[in-house]
């Protein structure tokens, strides 16, 4: 039997099985990635030790490590210490396994018989419009676009649960993330949605009439560039690094315009990164449409819908950006190839970014100035003193020193901390020096 007589509903099995199995790494990744500073050690961090139980510290059996049903069988308790484990890793196994079968029926609609433009990464621009492939060459495509993405799918997960936890999201995720899109879509030889460059230059004719004679050169630029065509690898590459630039250079962009209006930091650069990794996979054209009007969407939805529920105003965007991201390889054939045309301005695109660019500042100054004036204060500086006094500053070297259980003579502290308080004389005494 070959992988072409495997009837659907067996696949779709198979690949929840494997996307569980998948997901119970996951869990390991969310977990011991943040340990660690360096991207080395989060790496390196993920196969020693062996998974042991966080409380009682013994190491889990092999059959307890049985996805879904591992944690089932026990009951949701230690076999030893019958200290309880969140349902959560059952339920990331469980989604991870229907995330992967979700994506396959997407992209891939029909199995190894599938028909192209079935799936929802068609599109006549990108790669699975390209008509010099056999139906054969295409079915490969689809499904290696279908693995492609989901190793973004799975990093973006191992993101998310990592930033809602801790409000962080390491490089030991975006990072080798980054590696396989660029690697990915170099190997795939072609841009999985849209090509890097496309202009329509039949439907800007109709403005040489009002073009200054300057601007004329505009009109006669290449619809697509002739030599991304004829090396497809070389685009894919050109594609998957533009995307990369693109997507955290755009958050980098609004990180930095945030600071400058609000005086603090607007963006967490986890966002860049994790931007960099989606944009090294779908492109930059898609990058704008995700940062720019999907995870915003999703995040006011979700705020709204969580507004009495917080204690606190900020929110992580990285969840956002990810629901963003799966956002648009689902949506991709049925919402968003109708934005081919804005796309196709070529220059005129980008006066457009750069104008979007200049506005966005006063637009968040102004925004800051109505919060201030209906009695809102900024939330960073809620909790600031005024002035801080010398009494404040013994104080914290006070309740310093009772948290660490040192002496400053112990840790190496400058002396004069103690005399000022009025005991370093008895820390003499208690041979302290």
């Amino acid at each position: 039997m070959t992988p072409a007589d495997i009837p659907l509903p067996i696949m779709l099995g198979w690949l929840f099985v494997f996307g569980a199995v998948v997901g119970s790494f996951l869990n390991v990744c969310i977990y011991r990635i943040p340990q660690h500073e360096r991207l080395w050690d989060q790496l390196s961090g993920l196969n020693h030790p062996p998974s042991t139980c966080p409380f009682c510290k013994k190491r889990i059996l092999a059959i307890d490590n049985i996805p879904i049903f591992g944690w089932l069988w026990l009951r949701g308790r230690c076999r030893f210490c019958r200290h309880s484990i969140p349902i959560r890793y059952a339920l990331i196994e469980f989604f991870n396994g229907l995330l992967w079968v979700v994506l396959y029926v997407a992209i891939v609609p029909a199995g190894y018989h599938a028909k192209v433009e079935s799936s929802v990464l068609y599109s006549t621009l990108g790669a699975l419009g390209n008509k010099g492939l056999d139906h054969a060459q295409l079915v490969w495509l689809l499904n290696a676009q279908y693995f492609y993405f989901v190793i973004m799918a799975e990093a973006l997960l191992v993101a998310t649960f990592i930033d809602f936890d801790l409000m962080v999201i390491p490089d030991g995720v975006t990072v080798p993330g980054m590696i396989a899109g660029v690697i990915g879509g170099a190997y795939l030889g072609a841009p999985t949605l849209w090509p890097t460059w496309f202009f329509a230059r039949q439907e800007l004719n109709g403005l040489q009439a009002v073009f200054p004679p300057s601007l004329h050169w505009i009109l006669s630029l290449p619809e697509q560039i002739p030599w991304l065509i004829a090396h497809p690898h070389w685009h894919g590459l050109v594609n998957s690094l533009l995307g990369l630039i693109v997507g955290g250079g755009t958050v980098w962009m609004v990180r930095i315009i945030g600071h400058w209006a609000f005086g603090r930091e607007a963006m967490g650069f986890g966002d860049v990164t994790l931007m960099a990794m989606i944009g090294s996979f779908i492109g930059w054209q898609p990058s704008f449409i995700v940062f720019f009007m999907l995870a915003p969407l999703c995040a006011l939805v979700a705020a709204a819908v969580t507004f009495s529920l917080r204690s606190h105003r900020e929110i992580p965007f990285g969840p956002y950006l990810s629901v963003g991201a799966l956002l648009v390889l689902l949506l991709w054939k049925q919402r968003f190839s109708s934005l081919e045309t804005f796309f196709s301005r070529g220059p005129f695109l980008l006066m457009v970014i750069v104008l979007m660019g200049l506005i966005l500042f006063p637009l968040l100054v102004l925004m800051r100035f109505i919060k201030h004036r209906l009695g809102f204060r900024d939330e960073w500086l809620e909790d600031e003193p005024e002035e801080w006094t010398s009494g404040d500053q013994l104080a914290f070297y006070a309740n310093k020193n009772a948290r660490d259980g040192r002496s400053p003579l112990q840790s190496g502290s400058w002396p004069g901390i103690r005399a000022g308080q009025g005991s370093s004389h008895t820390d003499r005494w208690r041979g302290t020096r």
